[in-house]
């Protein structure tokens, strides 16, 4: 059944240090550019997380972009509590009201499609992140890798879309935008112009779906995320190895079983042991806390 695409929503700034978003959502607040790209859809935008973009950090008291699962969106407080929820849990609910609301099969949100702009420290170049493995989204990658064919497209359908808790599933549809590497609260011409040339491919795409005038594109080349790897710790959970130098920026390309992956101070190389995988978010600095070094990806076809 085609369900047409009435609303769209664009966001950046859930991340307030993640700055190509939040330049592109202020240009087109300015000047709607994007409303010529896409007649047939209303389109919006948002800057999320004022606070934090106004600090110039990730977020106030956590990462939004993990609050909007079923259970964090039901979290309440009683009045007697002196409890007080964290920034970004508020946020996320009053977001989740104003534009959602989320519910176990997303048809009930007030938004169609929300478009969610990223920067990334790695070198991912620019990345669509799509979360759903159908027909509709498996048209919108083909679409833009034909628009765009340096754009690479990362499915992530590890758990049903009502379960995640990226802030793009309070939409009945969505995607990411995730372009690197970028530093944080910087800005990079190249990303930038990257950033919003993938967010303008989507809106293109809408379009046509809505007016049915897609053509059948054949299956594009994409990688299907696997799994997070940490650095190597030792019983102080102190870090002992660090990235080999072999796979330092080396997003998306293949890292097969023997390579090293890591080495620490002494030159000592620690060597991927399982099948061939694709890194990405390589060495991401918002993941460095939580000492993840990089994601997994397996290649397929989309």
């Amino acid at each position: 059944m085609h369900h047409t695409i009435k609303s769209v929503l664009i966001t950046g700034g859930t991340h307030g240090n993640e700055s190509s978003g939040v330049l592109i959502v202020e240009q087109y607040l300015k000047n709607n550019e994007a409303q010529s790209m896409c007649s047939s859809a209303n389109i919006a935008f948002t800057l999320v997380n004022k606070a934090a973009i106004k600090a110039n950090c990730r977020y106030i008291d956590e990462d939004l972009n993990r609050q909007f699962t079923p259970e964090l969106l039901n979290l309440t407080t009683l009045p007697h509590q002196k409890i007080t929820l964290p920034y970004e849990v508020s946020l996320a609910h009053k977001f989740n009201q104003q534009y959602g609301p989320k519910d176990q099969n997303s048809e009930n949100s007030n938004t169609d499609f929300i478009i969610d702009i990223h920067n990334t420290t790695s070198n991912m170049g620019p990345t669509l992140i799509v979360l759903v493995n159908d027909s509709f989204h498996q048209q919108l990658a083909r679409y833009v890798k034909n628009l765009m064919p340096e754009a690479i497209i990362l499915l992530e359908d590890g758990k049903p879309y009502a379960e995640n808790g990226y802030l793009c599933t309070v939409a009945k549809r969505s995607v990411m935008v995730e372009v690197g590497p970028q530093q944080q609260g910087k800005v990079e011409q190249k990303v930038l112009h990257q950033a919003k040339r993938l967010t303008e491919s989507v809106l293109r795409f809408i379009d046509k779906y809505n007016k049915s005038e897609l053509d059948n594109l054949p299956p594009v080349e994409a990688f299907r995320l696997g799994k997070e790897v940490h650095y190597p710790l030792n019983k102080h959970d102190q870090r002992v190895a660090e990235l080999h130098k072999n796979i330092v920026n080396a997003d998306f390309k293949a890292l097969n079983k023997g390579e090293p992956c890591f080495s620490n101070g002494a030159g000592n190389e620690i060597l991927w042991e399982e099948e061939t995988t694709y890194p990405h978010f390589i060495g991401e600095a918002a993941y460095s806390h939580l000492d993840i070094a990089f994601a997994t990806s397996t290649k397929i076809l989309f």
